[in-house]
Formats: C-alpha cells, sequence, structure tokens
C-alpha cells in the first residue's frame, strides 16, 4: 500500500496563496491516480481536483481557475497551488490515491483506497 502525508496548510488572507504537498511513500506513486479533497466539520467530504498517472487533470467549479494540481512522479510528491483564496476555502485537505490509469468517478471519496491524514487550511477575512 501508499502512505500518504500533507502538509502546507496554514492561515491565510483572502486573496493569497498556499500550496499544499502530499509526500507518498511505499509503492511506485507513478502509478497512482490521486486527488484532492476538503471537509469542514458537519459537512461530506468535497472534491477538489483529481490528476492522473501521465497529468491529465480536473477539477471541481468551485475551484477552476484558482487551484492547480501537479505531481513529480521522481519526488513521489502530489501538489496543490491555491491563489486567490476564499474564506470559503477553508477546510481541512486531504489528499487520496488508488492504483489505477483512470477513474470512472474521480469526484467521488470512495473511489479512492489510500487518505492522508489531511492539513488544515484558514481564510481570515
Amino acid at each position: 500500500q501508499v502512505q500518504l502525508v500533507e502538509s502546507g496548510g496554514g492561515l491565510v488572507q483572502a486573496g493569497g496563496s498556499l500550496r499544499l504537498s502530499c509526500a507518498a511513500s511505499g509503492r511506485t506513486f507513478s502509478n497512482y491516480f490521486m486527488g484532492w479533497f476538503r471537509q469542514v466539520p458537519g459537512k461530506e467530504r468535497e472534491f477538489v481536483a483529481a490528476i492522473s498517472r501521465i497529468g491529465g487533470s480536473i477539477y471541481s467549479g468551485s475551484v477552476k481557475g484558482r487551484f492547480t494540481i501537479s505531481r513529480d512522479n521522481a519526488k513521489n510528491t502530489l501538489y496543490l497551488q491555491m491563489n486567490s483564496l476564499k474564506p470559503e476555502d477553508a477546510a481541512v485537505y486531504y489528499c487520496a490515491g488508488v492504483r489505477a490509469l483512470i477513474r470512472p468517478r474521480p469526484e467521488r471519496p470512495d473511489e479512492y483506497d489510500y487518505w492522508g491524514q489531511g492539513t488544515q487550511v484558514t481564510v481570515s477575512y
């Protein structure tokens, strides 16, 4: 199995930027389809973005144009560059992975087998 560890969360003012990282270990990272999700208390986990093994990406409508998902297979790391942050982007952000080329419904959490512990993002007004 693969182990995932997120980092890079923190407090940022609205309009600011953060870059999240997700370090993978244990298996060949390049074999994994990866995603970012977020969750606030009392709500379901929400899809943010996903990226295929070769770099094809998709985004939720709420972050498209502001966030960029990327991966460095040589460094076994997934990234989420978040720009123009809004207070409603505040959440715990999770990276997720599944050993697959593609996923039919990448926006669904149950399409992924492995999850990190999450990193908190707080956006102040």
